[in-house]
């Protein structure tokens, strides 16, 4: 027999080997994937039974508000039992996805279900809870808010206003062509989102969607004309320096800086328009902090997520309900108590806008009237 014939039967036999171990340890030795674990249920059940830290760092609300929300999702008929997943699971995916920026890939090995499932439950709480804004987000009544009332630096002097409007700005992933004008001025692609909130630091009023290059202005117009947001006649929000000074909304007066002197400061105000500029800054911080929490508690409002632009604008009526329900429903939680006091922006304020003829001088004249008082309350004259 010739060298080269043995070689090839050599060859033979070890591709035979090879199949014969193949076919062995793939259908005779099976070994998992992965390591065993326990279920998504069982770890959900584990969460909500453990310490309650437990339950707070993981899905971000305590154990008690958890159940709360859970209960009115299936109250409401939004959200029910599958076969393989039930309510509390589902919630605790959705919750866990959006408080820790998780991609899917990372909820499969966590919650042992496949992407399809995670991605199908994902969208139908992200669906389930925006059915809830109509009865989470609404606009305020026309009493005047106890964080006024019961101020001295700021009742009555401000005794109309009903809360605060600002925007921010929440990064999105949108498409090549639509990147232009989603890109604001700090250079990212965003949506602009416009929020009005109570000074007990409760979304009153959301609108997400809007490119980053729109202006705070352009959207409180559109808000107003089509967007179902009003203002009480002989009521006022408080405004940044990125909005016109107008009737029902007050902002700073313009170029004029408020010194901190009322917690201790180097100086007192000069003159009336620096005294209302500072107490003006206590009181609108509310939508600061309010913004703040917001995407400290939910850390995907940081970062651009791989959704469909739609989902991308639900996710963010959606964190704005779930905070909205924390609130009422605790609280001393973590995150409002770390920001319960107000700051004051210390910086100079310039105004601007898109509106035409709005009655500006009507805005200027309530204003001046409002800082007048408090300047000559605070001479004692």
């Amino acid at each position: 027999m010739s060298s080269s014939s043995s070689s090839s039967e050599d060859e033979n036999m070890l591709a035979v080997v090879a199949a014969v171990q193949e076919y062995y340890y793939t259908h005779m030795c099976k070994k998992p994937y992965r390591p065993p674990t326990v279920s998504g249920a069982t770890y959900v059940n584990k969460i909500l039974h453990g310490p309650g830290d437990r339950c707070r760092e993981l899905f971000r609300m305590d154990r008690h508000v958890f159940y709360k929300l859970r209960d009115i999702l299936r109250g409401r008929g939004l959200l029910r039992n599958t076969a393989g997943v039930g309510i509390e699971e589902q919630l605790a995916m959705f919750l866990f996805t959006i408080g820790h920026n998780q991609r899917n890939r990372v909820l499969q090995k966590r919650f042992r279900h496949s992407g399809e499932t995670i991605s199908r439950h994902f969208n139908g709480v992200l669906d389930a809870i925006v059915d809830l804004r109509t009865e989470f987000i609404q606009l305020p009544d026309l009493g005047t808010p106890l964080q006024v009332k019961e101020d001295g630096l700021l009742y009555p002097y401000l005794k109309d206003c009903i809360g605060a409007v600002d925007g921010t700005h929440i990064p999105v992933m949108v498409g090549t062509e639509d990147q232009p004008q989603f890109r604001n001025l700090k250079g990212f692609t965003s949506q602009n989102v416009m929020a009005a909130c109570s000074f007990d630091l409760q979304f009153l009023y959301v609108v997400a969607g809007w490119e980053g290059s729109a202006s705070d202005s352009r959207i409180l117009k559109w808000a107003l004309d089509s967007g179902g947001f009003t203002v009480p006649e002989g009521k006022y929000y408080l405004v940044d320096s990125d909005y016109l000074n107008m009737p029902g909304f007050i902002a700073p007066y313009d170029d004029t800086n408020y010194p901190i002197y009322e917690f201790g400061g180097v100086r007192l105000p000069h003159n009336a328009k620096e005294l209302f500029n500072h107490r003006h800054s206590l009181l609108r911080s509310s939508i600061d902090r309010s913004f703040t929490i917001l995407k400290e508690r939910f850390p995907v409002l940081k970062m651009a997520p791989p959704y469909p632009f739609p989902s991308q604008v639900k996710l963010v009526t959606a964190c704005c309900i779930i905070h909205n329900h924390i609130r009422r429903e605790h609280r001393n939680d973590w995150l409002f108590a770390m920001h319960e006091r107000g700051s004051v922006d210390t910086g100079e304020v310039r105004n601007g806008g898109v509106f035409e003829d709005v009655g500006i001088d009507a805005g200027s004249i309530l204003r001046d009237s409002i800082a007048e008082q408090m300047w000559s309350d605070l001479l004692g004259e």
